[in-house]
């Protein structure tokens, strides 16, 4: 019996120091053995910032002393830097942070923009970012807005076209933000029409009284030279080609627009469907603008020798009649050089490209 009682205590200890280890001891070394989550951090406060500051919305790429917005392009859209605004064009304008002063106006033809609090300002062939600085500096040298941003927007830019006139497909006005070259305005119109001529003129906006004249060929890849840099403002014509006229007793009487103004008799008359066997040829004229009485002159040509090759071919001149009258008809010089400018009223044009 007293063996007994020694062994019961005993495993009586064990048991309550099993239990304080599971309840106490084994929870704190389990945390220990785990890694430790990392602190949560309060956000730290916005040094220095003033209600005002803390009213106006934050962008996360401005920069510390930049206004908000001041990665704007030099120009609107991304158009060429040398863009100018001019009478006519349609803009918006606003100021950051004030609204009230936001404006929708046109520039007038004095090249003005009337804006609110500060009157007119000329911005007639300012850039954008000329004519927002500008504006920017009214505004706050006139107490108005402190630190101003101002941002235009246009709507309408009526200023920047260039007019195509004359033997283009469609002429009309093109609207040209940047540089642009000749050959691609022409393009944009349709190109030549067949009764284009090989003359263009350009008269520039700033120099109204020195047109630029340039020479083109049917090919304009023959002519690089002539793809010349034209600005918005210009007016550009392309001239109809000379006319010939070949009218009288011949197979097709034509009005013949020729490329550079150069064609002969035989070749004039070829073109015309040849003379009728019923034609005069000994009585064959040309009929050309003078300073004469009549203010025209007659020049008798040889067509009956000029076809046996037996007298040379003579060249015809812009706007040059050249007349073949029917045999036993007379050709009287007031009354018949009326008769015969009549007929060329009523004749088909043809374009000729020798």
């Amino acid at each position: 019996m007293c063996r007994c009682e020694p062994s019961l205590a005993i495993r009586a200890r064990f048991a309550l120091l099993s239990m304080c280890f599971a309840c106490f001891v084994a929870p704190r070394v389990l945390a220990q053995a785990q890694p430790a989550a990392p602190p949560v951090q309060a956000p730290a406060p916005i040094q220095g910032s003033t209600p005002e500051q803390m009213s106006v919305p934050q962008t996360p790429q401005n920069q510390v002393g930049e206004k908000p917005g001041d990665s704007r392009p030099s120009e609107q859209g991304g158009a060429a830097p040398n863009l100018r605004l001019g009478p006519g064009d349609l803009v918006e304008v606003s100021v950051y942070g004030v609204p009230e002063l936001a404006t929708k106006a046109r520039v007038s033809n004095d090249g003005d923009l009337y804006l609110p609090l500060i009157d007119y300002v000329h911005v007639a062939d300012l850039s954008l970012e000329e004519s927002q600085k500008l504006i920017e500096k009214r505004l706050d040298d006139g107490g108005f807005v402190k630190n101003p941003h101002v941002t235009i927007f246009v709507d309408d830019y009526s200023s920047q076209g260039i007019s195509l006139l004359g033997e283009v497909g469609k002429p009309g006005i093109y609207p040209v933000l940047g540089n642009r070259r000749l050959f691609d305005v022409l393009s944009a119109a349709g190109g030549l029409t067949e009764r284009a001529g090989n003359k263009v003129t350009i008269t520039h906006r700033n120099q109204p009284g020195k047109p630029e004249t340039m020479e083109l060929t049917r090919n304009l890849t023959d002519t690089p030279d002539s793809n010349v840099d034209v600005r918005p403002g210009d007016t550009i014509e392309v001239h109809r080609a000379p006319i010939i006229y070949v009218v009288g007793d011949v197979g097709k009487p034509s009005g013949l627009l020729v490329d550079n103004g150069q064609l002969t008799v035989l070749q004039a008359i070829a073109l015309a469907g040849g003379t009728n066997r019923t034609a005069k040829l000994n009585s064959t004229r040309i009929l050309r603008k003078s300073n004469g009485p009549n203010g025209v002159a007659e020049t008798p040509v040889p067509l009956k020798k000029m076809l046996q090759a037996k007298a040379p071919d003579i060249l015809l001149q812009a706007n040059d009649i050249l007349f073949i009258p029917v045999s036993g008809a007379k050709l009287a010089a007031g009354r018949g050089i009326e008769a015969v400018l009549a007929m060329t009223t009523a004749v088909s044009i043809y374009a000729v490209h020798p």
